[in-house]
């Protein structure tokens, strides 16, 4: 890590470079560097992503004012915050710009890594939050599409952030929308059996309660539930546990390669999620039962799996917040051809109507005190 690192080795000609201090650089990417800082006006620590040459490549440019977006519009105590956006003050030439984010500790995925002693009530308040972030993301028609361990930020108190939604799309209309998918969107071990070996696709929010239940199961065995190699390596190990499918669900596999597959598989029957995870909590077993459902028609909402049994005693609805559905005017943009020009107009009207603060997190069980959890503190 590069401890105190100057501010002009990391911002770039930007007047609002003095209202930060870098602390360190926490993470590298091919959109660019994520530093810790410091806010010199309240004290409060801020990640900042410094993404490069954002122009380089219209779509990627969009996909960033496309997360910028829907981070704005989706406030809630479990999803990441976004703060600030720094831009230049000639917003014809620039080329990097600046996102400013709450600050997090850590990882799931590292979490999971590193902590092989979660107990039973760690991996019942990971999951609470997780699908009241869900209830409310879907409560605004919007997927996300690629959740995962690394997709869910952390801190050592316990709490949980989803991030990441340059992948995420707003659904207008009560039709479960089609969407171009490329191989990378959900990665594959958390894809959803549906979308497996598909490039067109109907989503519904299916998709992500399928990928919340793998991450479930892999807080509580410590182990990626089905990492498959390729795609009929993936629906082997879903059908090694689950069974064959129905015809029906097989119908609805719109992959023909994929359903040719599961069509001529041989007759396997469901293991029993008790043997495959022996001395694990019989409520969370029944309630990850429901979430994996191989067809997605058998997938609770994530309203529905709050009120499952086994969250008694943690659940409280006047906690779980929805939210009105995104307006589709807000995604005018992505039925239009974009040039540079377009986009980096649009990014800067983001920052514009950047502003509005996050709820305030509740309370965390009385066992989940500061320190909880063994997490890397970005050092």
């Amino acid at each position: 890590m590069i401890q105190n690192m100057p501010f002009k080795e990391f911002f770039t000609e930007y007047g609002e470079a003095n209202l930060y201090e870098i602390q360190e650089v926490v993470g590298k990417g091919s959109y660019g560097v994520v530093a810790a800082a410091v806010d010199t006006h309240t004290g409060e620590k801020v990640a900042i992503k410094k993404i490069n040459d954002i122009f380089e490549h219209v779509c990627e440019a969009t996909r960033i004012l496309r997360e910028i977006k829907l981070l704005r519009l989706l406030r809630h105590q479990d999803i990441v915050e976004i703060k600030h956006i720094m831009l230049p003050p000639c917003r014809r030439e620039f080329k990097d710009i600046y996102v400013v984010f709450e600050l997090m500790e850590t990882d799931l995925h590292h979490v999971i890594k590193t902590n092989d002693d979660l107990t039973p009530g760690h991996h019942q308040f990971f999951l609470y939050q997780l699908l009241r972030a869900l209830k409310y993301i879907h409560s605004a028609n919007v997927f996300h599409r690629d959740l995962k361990p690394k997709n869910i930020l952390a801190n050592a108190d316990c709490k949980l952030k989803i991030c990441d939604f340059g992948l995420a799309r707003a659904s207008f209309g009560d039709a479960p929308s089609a969407v171009f998918w490329t191989d990378y969107v959900a990665t594959r071990w958390y894809r959803a059996p549906e979308l497996c070996g598909s490039f067109f696709s109907k989503y519904t929010p299916a998709i992500d309660i399928w990928s919340i239940g793998c991450i479930f199961a892999e807080m509580v065995t410590g182990k990626p539930l089905f990492p498959g190699k390729n795609v009929v390596h993936q629906l082997e190990l879903i059908t090694d546990l689950l069974g064959t499918p129905s015809l029906e669900a097989i119908l609805r596999i719109r992959n023909d390669k994929a359903r040719r597959y599961l069509s001529s598989m041989r007759r396997k029957a469901p293991i029993p999620l008790s043997q495959r995870f022996p001395n694990v909590d019989p409520l969370a077993l029944r309630l990850l039962e429901r979430l994996i459902a191989f067809d997605p028609k058998d997938r609770p909402s994530a309203e529905e799996a709050l009120a499952d049994p086994y969250f008694y005693g943690l659940a409280d609805v006047e906690d779980e917040p929805s939210t009105q559905h995104i307006s589709k005017f807000e995604f005018e943009f992505e039925r239009r051809n974009l040039t540079k020009e377009d986009v980096r107009e649009l990014i800067y009207r983001e920052r514009t109507d950047l502003g509005v603060s996050s709820p305030d997190a509740p309370g965390v069980p009385p066992w989940c005190g500061p320190d909880s959890l063994y997490v890397s503190k970005w050092s």
